[in-house]
């Protein structure tokens, strides 16, 4: 896990650098692989901007985020990320839950296999 924290027109604190890594650092378990992530902080008039990206395999996601107190800034960027992050590992638990199980295509065999009832009746 590689987290880098970028402040732009502002002084950075160790309290705010402290905060998004633990909250970032957070995100892993809910992906496979290492994950790389770039976190800017940002000041503009009175808007506190986080923008963070993470990428973990072939994985990218991104969210931006602007309000007036940097931590819950930095919190509705987690929430923005952690939902997608879920979106995307339920997408691909969805498609490889598409496909038939081996009891069902066993069940679905054996039911092509026999022969249906008016064909077995015997003639005398």
């Amino acid at each position: 896990m590689n987290i880098s924290i970028t402040f732009r027109h502002m002084e950075g604190s160790d309290a705010a650098r402290k905060h998004a890594s633990d909250k970032i650092g957070k995100l892993q378990k809910f992906l496979r692989q290492a994950m790389t992530a770039q976190v800017t902080m940002a000041v503009e008039g009175l808007d506190h901007i986080v923008e963070a990206n993470i990428s973990s395999g072939s994985s990218h996601f991104h969210a931006t985020e602007r309000s007036e107190d940097m931590y819950a800034s930095i919190d509705m960027v987690i929430d923005k990320l952690e939902r997608q992050i879920r979106t995307a590992k339920g997408t691909t638990i969805a498609k490889k839950r598409g496909g038939v199980t081996a009891g069902q295509f066993a069940a679905e065999a054996e039911q092509a296999a026999e022969p249906t009832g008016s064909s077995r009746t015997s003639r005398s």
